[in-house]
């Protein structure tokens, strides 16, 4: 989500403030943030919406976790999508135990879809955005629990929902679709998408996993290591339409070079289903614990630079890598206030497709009024790879506006370079 607003404001208070350098303040009690939002995201266009952040630091010894906090946002997006998020997470109520849930409803009118398998379906460029879009509204709602087993070393337990309703993107520029069809619709009268699912279904799962954490700081860590490995159960008794297992594993490790001021960090991520879920289930990259579920892979929150949801397969790797410097620290209005700034190197491909999509070459030149050539040159998958840059403003170490623009290095993947102003380090 996208900050214009506020990232301004930040910035006027940065400079009136001077480059002097100065120790945190260590904040108690209540912190809040409201800010409308005036922002943009290459893929869902310019935003516009409110939120809420309220942070709780308890009395002295919290700082710079809070003990409990709630993000609230409304947004509308120009591409035709809207996004509502209640989130809280609380670190005290249950003794011993740190429990989040998150309920959130997206209505997307032009959701992106490139089909399956990565470099195994082509983008054609020249062809209008519509045929690349579909219709997806999706209610979405989680609890989540974290116990500590060592100083580090956690337990991790939660039920996610998510009920999918999915359409025909509405084509009302009317550009002319190559004969009459989008990418989606395709898919269905392929059977690369079966008569089952393509209007949507429900998904109902356990996840269940264990936890190392050695973050200094949470939200804007300089040392340690973070890393996640769990499993999702989804099964049919449950009510998932169409029933399968996931693994997901990730490590991110912080490594200061010059104290918090040079920072490299990386994270490294592979996951994947057992079994063959709706195709609806692909495009999402799953937390469990505080936060909620993002969509994936490509785009801001996981692989930069990329199409949103360039790459879908039954198994997919990326990873992230990313030298912060963070050259300013001084306070505000009794506020900490940081500028920082970065250089990533992002990347991620599909490790096992999700189904055959593959077009006898030959029925676009023995059926050409009804297969578009571009089906039929997909090519052998690989790594898609993407750099860029950005800006970091950091409230309080934990409110963060970022500013980031990626540029693959393959136009298969996007055409041209995609600026992102959101909330929050990438990880």
């Amino acid at each position: 989500m996208k900050h214009i607003t506020a990232l301004l404001v930040l910035l006027a208070l940065a400079l009136g403030a001077g480059a002097q350098e100065k120790k945190d303040i260590e904040k108690t009690g209540l912190s809040f943030g409201g800010f409308p939002i005036v922002a943009f995201d290459q893929d869902k266009g310019f935003q516009l919406g409110a939120l809420a952040n309220l942070y709780d630091f308890g009395k002295e010894g919290w700082y710079p976790n809070p003990r409990q906090q709630l993000y609230v946002e409304a947004s509308w997006f120009t591409k035709g999508s809207q996004l509502y998020v209640l989130s809280y997470d609380n670190r005290f109520l249950i003794p011993g135990v740190r429990f989040s849930f998150a309920a959130q409803f997206s209505n997307e009118k032009a959701f992106d879809f490139y089909g399956f398998n990565g470099y195994g379906s082509y983008y054609d460029s020249s062809l209008p955005t519509a045929y690349y879009k579909m219709a997806r509204m999706v209610p979405y709602g989680k609890l989540d629990f974290t116990g500590r087993i060592t100083d580090h070393f956690f337990w991790k337990f939660g039920y996610h929902f998510k009920y999918f309703i999915l359409d025909e993107y509405k084509n009302d520029n009317l550009l002319p679709l190559p004969y009459g069809k989008s990418l989606f619709s395709w898919y269905k009268s392929l059977g690369f998408i079966e008569a089952d699912e393509y209007k949507g279904g429900m998904t109902s799962a356990w996840r269940a996993g264990l936890c190392y954490d050695s973050r200094d700081v949470e939200n804007a860590p300089s040392r340690g290591i973070w890393a996640d490995a769990f499993m999702e159960w989804a099964p049919k008794w449950m009510g998932t339409n169409k029933p399968y297992g996931r693994y997901y594993a990730v490590l991110r490790q912080y490594l200061p070079l010059s104290g918090d001021k040079l920072v490299f960090a990386y994270r490294a991520n592979i996951q994947g289903f057992i079994g063959k879920p709706g195709f609806y289930a692909l495009p999402f990259e799953p937390v469990l614990g505080p936060g909620y579920d993002r969509d994936g892979f490509g785009g801001y929150r996981t692989i930069r630079g990329l199409m949103r949801n360039r790459i879908q397969g039954l198994s997919v790797c990326y990873f992230n890598t990313e030298l912060r410097w963070k050259f300013l620290n001084t306070t505000v209005l009794n506020q900490n206030l940081s500028l920082g700034a970065n250089i990533f190197f992002d990347g991620g491909r599909v490790l096992k497709d999700y189904t055959d999509v593959s077009v006898d070459p030959s029925w676009p030149v023995t059926y050409p009024d009804r297969f578009p050539s571009q089906l039929s040159s997909g090519g052998p998958e690989r790594f898609h790879l993407a750099a860029g840059g950005g800006l970091r403003f950091i409230l309080n170490r934990n409110f963060i506006i970022a500013v980031d623009y990626g540029r693959p290095f393959d136009r298969q993947d996007n055409a041209k370079g995609s600026l992102y102003i959101n909330t929050g380090y990438l990880f």
